[in-house]
């Protein structure tokens, strides 16, 4: 009888945590008196389950729920406030990737980030929306 207690409560904590959804980790903090850097506009899209655990440009594994994102041009480490246009919500991410694909940014898009960050800036549904993003801190070149 003790032995498929164990067992069955073992098989509810797995289930449980299977369960269980994930919190996204906490927004970068910008230096102290940070100053914006440079600023730019355009759209952001999201990335996330397909790249779970694959390895970024950076040599990071991706994680969806981190605040990073992905910027053709900037260096990785990069700390940029990216604020949705639409809702006026902002969020910290930092450069961890290369991105978005060359269609994409044909079509506008200038940054991609992880499914977190969209979580949090709120347009997961819309799949795309318009940012400004603003440098706080430049990563290493």
């Amino acid at each position: 009888m003790t032995r498929s207690l164990s067992i069955a409560i073992l098989a509810l904590a797995v289930w449980v945590s299977a369960c269980a959804r994930r919190v996204p980790t906490p927004t970068p903090t910008p230096p102290a008196g940070a100053r914006v850097l440079e600023t730019r506009e355009g759209l952001a899209s999201f990335y996330g389950e397909a790249f779970q655990g694959r390895t970024t440009a950076s040599g990071r594994p991706f994680d969806m729920n981190e605040m990073v994102a992905a910027h053709p041009r900037y260096p990785f480490g990069t700390l940029l406030r990216v604020t949705n246009l639409t809702n006026g919500q902002s969020i910290n991410v930092r450069v961890q990737d290369r991105g978005p694909a060359r269609r994409a940014q044909s079509e506008g898009v200038i940054i991609d980030v992880s499914r977190g960050a969209a979580e949090a800036l709120g347009f997961v549904r819309q799949g795309r929306v318009r940012v400004r993003l603003e440098v706080l801190a430049w990563g290493d070149p």
